[in-house]
């Protein structure tokens, strides 16, 4: 059974949650997100408080998805709040980004340099050229650009060249003995 979903999410002040039927809608200081909810699942909104139940009780899959729900609406309720960021760092001898605007523009090795359209509702900062900032509200879209960034070039095991995350290990091969 979800122990996931039986906690509570507390919304923060500053935070609007509205709830109408199986929509729900977060608004708050950093933008506005609105998520359909699995009909297995019912939610319940009580003073700053969200409780998440499965409609039936009738087993495990239902509890499963009401702690999936429970996560989903979490983390749309810290994103408008705080936001979510991925840092990744490029690894190499002439690797570099730079943001011009809507697009990322990266030397990767290639024999062209790598245009990446940004998305809507993400913002891309380069502090440094081997730094890559993805901020966002939505915590899958911050999670899914990032991955698309580090697929140009992922990490490669010899060397440990290529676009990772900040907080990745690389595991470095040995090298072919003679």
């Amino acid at each position: 059974m979800s122990r996931i979903a039986k906690n509570p999410i507390a919304i923060p002040s500053g935070v609007e949650v509205s709830i109408n039927g199986q929509d729900v809608a977060v608004k708050g200081s950093k933008g506005n997100l609105s998520q359909n909810i699995h009909d297995a699942v019912e939610i319940m909104k009580e003073d700053n408080v969200l409780k998440f139940v499965p409609r039936d009780n009738d087993g495990k899959p239902n509890w499963a998805m009401a702690g999936t729900m429970r996560a989903i609406v979490s983390n749309m309720v810290t994103g408008v709040s705080q936001g979510f960021e991925r840092k990744l760092e490029l690894v190499g001898v002439g690797y570099r980004a730079q943001a011009k605007g809507k697009t990322l523009e990266l030397t990767l090795g290639f024999s062209h340099p790598v245009k990446f359209p940004v998305p809507e509702g993400i913002t891309i900062e380069t502090p440094s050229q081997t730094e890559i900032l993805v901020k966002g509200v939505d915590k899958q879209l911050v999670g899914e650009v990032s991955a698309k960034i580090r697929a140009y070039r992922p990490p490669e095991p010899y060397k440990g060249k290529g676009v990772r995350y900040s907080d990745e290990v690389v595991v470095r091969k040995e090298a072919k003995k003679k």
